[in-house]
């Protein structure tokens, strides 16, 4: 009996051991690509237009929040003073219409070649144009008094005499 234990014990152990064997193996490589002819002239661009589109869709937006430091509609550039530093990019006509310098803006930005491109530049809501919350004055009245506790229950007094039973009729 201990044998037939023993036999069994032993075949699952090696289907066990196959099983997560077979589970690792990688399909076969599949067989080299021929190769394939020149692009065309005209395909050119579009193999461009494409990589251009694919570093464009990686490319990460940025974001800077600070003061207008310099603004060149002749270059299309704008300087913006953030916390950290001041960045430097590039900016449609549209887009620097309305900005001047020492406005505070928050500009969202690309890097494509090495250089900050412009997505949007908006003017921040300047925090003076927010009405301040009045302080109370010093010759105020204080709050109304403060509320009395509340007084204990008076405990419960004993029925005067016990119900009667009902009659029947």
């Amino acid at each position: 009996m201990k044998r037939v234990i023993a036999l069994i014990v032993a075949i699952l152990f090696v289907f066990a051991v196959s099983s997560v064997a077979i589970a690792q193996e990688k399909p076969a490589a599949k067989p080299a690509e021929p190769a394939k002819p020149a692009a065309k002239p005209a395909d050119a661009p579009k193999a461009e237009k494409k990589a251009d589109d694919k570093k464009a869709e990686k490319a990460k937006v940025k974001q800077v929040t600070g003061e207008v430091a310099a603004v060149d509609a002749a270059a299309n550039s704008i300087t913006v003073k953030g916390k950290k530093a001041e960045v430097k990019m590039s900016a449609d006509a549209k887009l620097l219409a309305d900005v001047k310098v020492g406005d505070k803006v928050v500009a969202k930005y690309t890097v494509q070649d090495e250089k900050n491109v412009a997505k949007s530049i908006k003017k921040a809501a300047a925090k003076a144009d927010k009405p301040k919350a009045e302080k109370p004055k010093a010759d105020a009245k204080p709050a109304a008094k403060p509320a009395e506790p509340a007084k204990p229950a008076e405990p419960a007094k004993p029925a005067a005499k016990p119900a009667e039973p009902a009659k029947k009729p």
